[in-house]
């Protein structure tokens, strides 16, 4: 790691290439290439990291400095250089070798000159990258099949190209002290509450480690807070129409170096349960898959109990519904049963993470076969428990964002456990403190239950019927727009 005092460019070239060799190491590292050259009777260094370079690029302004004559550079060497005799667009000056070093790292090139106290850098850099494809965790059946990918410029791209507006402000940082991640805050400025972009950035700017290995996922705990809250208070998105979208109604979008995942700030509890497919179907038909989305995502987190409750009480169903309680509970007692199956789920859902394509059918044989009617067979479970747990499941896989169906199948654990131990007063007082926990949430400052606590009922109608775009003339009032009306 360079040195975080400034260190003056010398106008001995020997000076410079010494500091610049031993600090990055380059008879240590094989991807760090010095080149010693000389072009027009003048001393001159290049410092690269292989694989960063474009290859054809700095060959041809090589090309071009070897047919340099002394006379050409005698004086205003620096000038004539950076406005003549290097013609490329991303070129700069640099008067600290400590920042050189970091430049070097993170992919341009440096150019030292013998006699001038700067050094060239020309970004001329290229990494590997995968095309923009559809993300997996947000398919949609009609629509845009480009996502974002782990570079950034890419991903700023893809964000103009969809966000034709000038105020559109794309402001770059660095986090980390040794990893010098690249971040980029997108918000528009005619849209965006300024006090919000200063909250972010402020977040942002005091976040003090050596580096983020994982990414946005680290960036998150550092900036959202709350880290045993297993509920987030970001959204996380690989589409640029999504991105774009909350954009225009005045969210902070947080773009990270390495990850296809952009951050959406600040969100509430709603913005995880809504789909980009809502949108691309007429309003009647989105309104439509935005209940049924509802309806499994509140199936997911109260079906299971809510079945315990009445399996154990029996009394608490109505006449006409007895026939839901279990006519045998089989050899094991029934909430240790809705136990194991839960855990088996997520072993399941990890095996699968880990399997590879071609044996997952094998995967999903077995625990169709050996896991389920096995186990059924030999009295390990009854039917009515892998019904439910299966329809419960199926409701945690329509939840649109990931990490809510993770946090909701927590607290649907939370409240069987609460419904085993005290019953009826369990689960009621289980869904009180659910509530009450999410009341007391804020994602920057704004509450995670907004528009239902506080109450406004114009955004309350808004997120549960998906009304026709043309009626949505007001952006969310909850962020504070500088432009309320769209």
């Amino acid at each position: 790691m360079s040195n975080e005092k400034k260190k003056p460019v010398s106008t001995q070239i020997e000076e410079n290439t010494n500091y610049l060799r031993d600090t990055l190491a380059v008879d240590k590292s094989f991807d760090v290439i010095q080149l010693d050259l000389e072009y027009a009777e003048r001393k001159m260094a290049m410092f690269l990291v292989d694989g960063f370079v474009k290859d054809d690029i700095m060959h041809y302004l090589m090309k071009l400095l070897s047919g340099l004559s002394p006379e050409q550079l005698e004086e205003d060497t620096l000038e004539k250089l950076l406005k003549t005799y290097i013609p490329y667009i991303e070129i700069e000056q640099v008067d600290d070798l400590n920042q050189v070093i970091d430049l070097v790292l993170a992919g341009p090139t440096a150019l030292v000159v013998d006699g001038i106290d700067k050094v060239i850098m020309i970004d001329a850099r290229t990494y590997p990258v995968r095309g923009p494809q559809e993300p997996d965790l947000e398919r949609v059946v009609r629509g845009s099949r480009d996502g974002y990918v782990e570079t950034i410029v890419f991903n700023t791209a893809l964000t103009r190209r969809r966000v034709r507006d000038p105020s559109l402000r794309m402001e770059y940082m660095q986090i980390g002290r040794r990893s010098k991640t690249d971040i980029v805050v997108s918000y528009i400025e005619d849209i965006a509450d300024p006090k919000l972009v200063h909250k972010i950035k402020d977040a942002l700017s005091k976040i003090d480690t050596d580096g983020l290995p994982m990414g946005e996922k680290t960036l998150e705990e550092y900036i959202a807070g709350r880290h045993w809250n297993p509920y987030p208070l970001v959204r996380y998105t690989e589409r640029p129409d999504t991105a774009a979208s909350h954009l225009y109604e005045g969210h902070v979008l947080i773009m990270v170096d390495g990850s296809p995942s952009v951050l959406i700030t600040p969100t509430t509890f709603w913005h995880h349960l809504q789909h980009a497919e809502e949108y691309r179907n007429k309003p009647s038909v989105g309104a439509y898959l935005r209940f049924v989305r509802f309806i499994a995502v509140w199936t997911s987190i109260f079906l299971l109990p809510l079945y315990y409750l009445f399996a154990i009480h029996p009394e608490l169903l109505p006449e006409p519904m007895a026939y839901i309680g279990p006519n045998d509970v089989g050899e094991v007692p029934l909430f240790l049963q809705f136990l194991i199956i839960e855990i088996g789920i997520d072993i399941l859902r990890m095996a699968a993470i880990h399997t590879p394509s071609s044996l997952a059918t094998a995967l999903g044989l077995v625990a169709a076969l050996m896991i389920g009617q096995v186990a059924v067979e030999v009295g390990l479970f009854i039917n009515e428990v892998i019904l439910y747990l299966a329809i419960a499941a199926i409701g945690t896989f329509s939840t649109p964002s990931y990490e809510m169906s993770l946090a909701n199948r927590l607290v649907r654990i939370f409240l069987l456990i609460c419904t085993a131990l005290f019953g009826a007063y369990g689960f009621v007082v289980g869904v009180f403190l659910w509530i009450i926990m999410l009341s007391r949430m804020s994602s920057f400052g704004i509450p995670y239950m907004w528009p239902f606590i506080p109450f406004n009922l114009r955004a309350f109608r808004d997120v549960f019927i998906r009304s026709p775009i043309p009626l949505k003339n007001r952006r969310p009032r909850f962020l504070h727009p500088k432009d309320p009306d769209r």
